[in-house]
């Protein structure tokens, strides 16, 4: 068997696997991780969940550091009671943000609040200023409208702009009675850039990762359940910031 590797860059955040192909395949560029036989139906379902999740964080992280995070709530006059209603105004918000601004991205997520049980969106955008955000939204309160976090804390250790706790809240959001795709979006979407894949010339394990890109620092280092070698690297954040005394979280209303 052969050992390959391949490298996936966004915007602050490059992830690199390491697999097995055979020794018969000369081309490694269509090459791909291949699962375990699966037991069962549902792990075979838990594998394309992991799959969808795994897409949409490296969406979310390829979005640019100026990029915004905005919650918008329905008022009274415009609140609507099911999904299929609530996606037909969201629908409408994000054509509105590209009339006015052609060459936004901007990905939407709908949900309910934990204590209000009302319909409410959230978004990341880019190429639309804050004040736009608000002014072309016109269906209630934007709660708030603030620039990605510059540093994101995981177990104690500074990930920089690695988006993956925000990633993992929007698509939770995700439930049976939303129905329909997990998010929406602009047709244009910031893409993670993937690198051709190539032997390895060396012998690499949990224990003994690649070297980290120039300017990235490793985060992460693991052998997946799904067959293949997991590394996760971040670009190395700038000095300054403090650990927060407890654990952050991206708020719900």
């Amino acid at each position: 068997m052969k050992r390959v590797k391949r490298r996936i860059f966004g915007e602050s955040v490059c992830e690199q696997i390491i697999y097995n192909v055979s020794d018969g395949v000369k081309d490694l560029t269509g090459t791909r991780p291949r699962p375990p036989r699966f037991k069962s139906d549902a792990e075979r379902e838990r594998h394309r969940q992991h799959l969808r999740y795994t897409r949409f964080e490296r969406t979310v992280n390829c979005y640019p550091p100026d990029s915004l995070y905005a919650t918008l709530t329905l008022d009274n006059e415009d609140e609507v009671h099911t999904f299929g209603e609530a996606r037909k105004l969201a629908r409408n918000y994000i054509r509105r943000l590209v009339y006015h601004y052609p060459d936004c991205m901007a990905l939407l997520v709908m949900g309910r609040g934990k204590h209000t049980d009302r319909i409410h969106f959230h978004m990341v955008v880019h190429g639309v200023p804050a004040e736009a955000v608000t002014r072309l939204y016109g269906l209630g309160d934007v709660v708030r409208v603030v620039p990605l976090r510059e540093h994101n804390w995981y177990d104690g250790v500074d990930h920089g702009r690695d988006y993956r706790g925000l990633a993992l809240y929007l698509y939770n959001h995700w439930t049976e009675e939303v129905g329909g795709h997990r998010w929406l979006g602009t047709r244009k979407q910031p893409k993670p850039e993937a690198e051709k894949p190539t032997e390895c010339r060396r012998e690499y394990s949990v224990q003994k990762p690649p070297r980290p890109p120039k300017g990235y620092m490793l985060v992460e280092s693991r052998s997946s359940e799904w067959g293949y070698l997991y590394f996760r690297y971040v670009r190395i954040p700038k000095p300054g910031a403090r650990a927060p005394r407890k654990r952050q979280t991206v708020g719900d209303l």
